[in-house]
Order: structure tokens, then C-alpha cells, then sequence
């Protein structure tokens, strides 16, 4: 080091004003002192400090019922009067619109999934089109234009048939479902392993007896899993159908309040108790499917 101050131009550069890479032990040290600043003020809160501040979470509504005069004993006793038209006119459509378009989405999902292994190029990519079309589109999205799209009536032979919205928001959603369930069904497929399919070239079966007598079967069970998770899902955002009028029980706990003279105080109890009523009937299906991936666990 005393050699290099001797050299001409050491001295200029050290006192350039570019910027200098620095070592990384001198960088961290250098950057230490604010995490350790950071430390020190959150190790020099008081042990009350969290307590306080979950306190203030818990008692906001209980101040916000106080300033009005509709207190909580009362907007539970409203909630307690529109259970049972919230449970029987409202969520029960929202089941029988998660099963019907899980149905239809499952018997399309499964012709477009077969369709993307299908040895004719143009059917293959067609099917993978149509697929990722949907599975990367906005739910909600989808669902307007088919409640736009979608006439609401049709006439057959001279008889008008009215299309309700709850119909047209099946067909909405079992387009998502649709193209989710065939990605599913591909994946299965190409997770068999392909000594198989050649075992079953050996023994003189065709492509259609190999995939329905041999590779099928062993599907199933892997898109178990799966396929309840995405009926899960699909039942959790039925809800969209209410931005679109569909009467299910988000939109009739609306309803509900509007007849309660829309207090603001039964936001928490009418829109807490969908939230229940969907943990409820989802958190099983989650449980079951853990226990069916568990079950069927594939080990390669």
C-alpha cells in the first residue's frame, strides 16, 4: 500500500464522486444500522401494545352500534328473521348453480382435455386455444357477456321460453370451469407414464382401447383431488352472480337490509353470516380433498 501512493493519479481517483462498488461486509454493516434501528423501536414497545391494539380491532363495531340506534342485540334479531329466506331462497341456488356448472363443465372440460392429446394437429390446437382462452379470462368478465350475449327468451315452435339469469350465469361459469377441468384432464393423461402405452402398442390395442381401457382408469383418481378443489372454488364464487342480479343470498341479504331500512349496522351480521354459511359447506370439501390427495398419492 505505501508503493501505491506513490504511483500518480491513486490519490485523484480516490476521491472521484462515481460510484464505488463497495466490499459486501462494509455494504451489510453499512445497512445494519437501520434494521438495527427498526429493532430497537419494536423491542421498545410495552407488552400492552399488541393487546391495546387488538382491543381496538375488536371494540371499532362495538363503538360504531354504539353511536347508532340500532344496536347489535337488534341487528342480530333481524339476521335471526332472515335466516331461513337467506338459507332456503338464496343459498340453495347457489349450490344448484355450483352443481350444474360443474357438471357441465366436467363433461366439456373432459372432451376438450382428450381433445389436446388428439393426434390430429388442427383438433389439438383448436382444443388448446379454446382452453387457454377461458382459463385465462376474468370470471366476471365472462359471466357479462353471456348474460349480454345470451338471449332472455327464446322461441321454439311458436312457444316463448324464458331464459332466467340464473341459467345464464351456469353457462357463464362452466366456461372457466370448462377449460381449468380440461388442463386437469391433460395433465393426468401425460402424467401416466408412457411405457404403458407402449406395453399396450405391444399387445395390439388401438389408441381408443389404450385410453379407455388402460389409461382412464388410472386417471380418475388422480383428477379426484383436484376436481373437488375446483368445485370448491367454483362454489365460493357463485357470488359473482350477484353484480349480474342473480337472486342468491348475497344478493338477497341486499334485499334483506333494504327492508331493515338499509342500517348500515347489519353489514357485519348479514355479510358475516354468508361468509359462515360458505365456510360451512366449503371447509369439509377442502378437508376431503386433502384426505382423497393423501389417498391417492401417485409415487413414481
Amino acid at each position: 500500500m505505501s508503493g501505491a501512493r506513490g504511483i500518480p493519479g491513486i490519490e485523484r481517483a480516490a476521491a472521484t464522486d462515481l460510484p464505488v462498488l463497495k466490499p459486501f461486509g462494509e455494504a451489510r454493516a453499512a445497512g445494519a444500522a437501520d434494521d438495527l434501528t427498526l429493532s430497537r423501536f419494536l423491542a421498545g414497545l410495552p407488552w400492552w401494545a399488541p393487546a391495546a391494539l387488538a382491543l381496538i380491532v375488536v371494540l371499532w363495531p362495538v363503538a360504531a352500534y354504539a353511536q347508532g340506534k340500532f344496536g347489535l342485540a337488534q341487528a342480530t334479531d333481524a339476521l335471526v328473521r332472515w335466516i331461513p329466506f337467506l338459507l332456503l331462497s338464496g343459498f340453495l341456488l347457489n349450490i344448484l348453480i355450483s352443481v350444474l356448472t360443474m357438471a357441465i363443465g366436467t363433461a366439456l372440460g373432459l372432451v376438450l382435455g382428450l381433445a389436446q392429446i388428439s393426434p390430429t394437429e388442427p383438433v389439438r390446437r383448436t382444443a388448446w386455444f379454446i382452453t387457454q382462452t377461458f382459463r385465462n379470462s376474468p370470471w366476471l368478465v365472462l359471466l357479462f357477456i353471456v348474460m349480454l350475449a345470451f338471449p332472455f327468451e327464446i322461441n321454439v315452435f311458436g312457444a316463448t321460453i324464458a331464459i332466467p339469469d340464473w341459467v345464464k350465469a351456469v353457462f357463464g361459469l362452466s366456461l372457466p370451469i370448462m377449460a381449468n377441468l380440461a388442463e386437469v384432464v391433460r395433465g393426468a393423461i401425460q402424467s401416466v407414464p408412457s411405457g404403458q402405452w407402449e406395453a399396450a402398442e405391444s399387445l395390439a390395442y388401438s389408441r381408443h382401447q389404450t385410453l379407455w381401457r388402460i389409461i382412464l382408469p388410472q386417471c380418475f383418481k388422480r383428477m379426484i383431488p383436484p376436481w373437488m378443489n375446483w368445485y370448491a372454488i367454483l362454489t365460493m364464487a357463485t357470488p359473482l352472480c350477484s353484480l349480474l342480479g342473480v337472486e342468491e343470498i348475497v344478493t338477497l341479504s341486499r334485499q334483506a337490509m333494504v327492508a331493515e331500512n338499509s342500517r348500515p349496522e347489519l353489514l357485519v351480521p348479514f355479510y358475516g353470516f354468508c361468509l359462515v354459511v360458505f365456510f360451512i359447506y366449503c371447509y369439509p370439501i377442502a378437508r376431503w380433498t386433502l384426505r382423497l390427495e393423501r389417498r391417492f398419492n401417485v409415487k413414481l
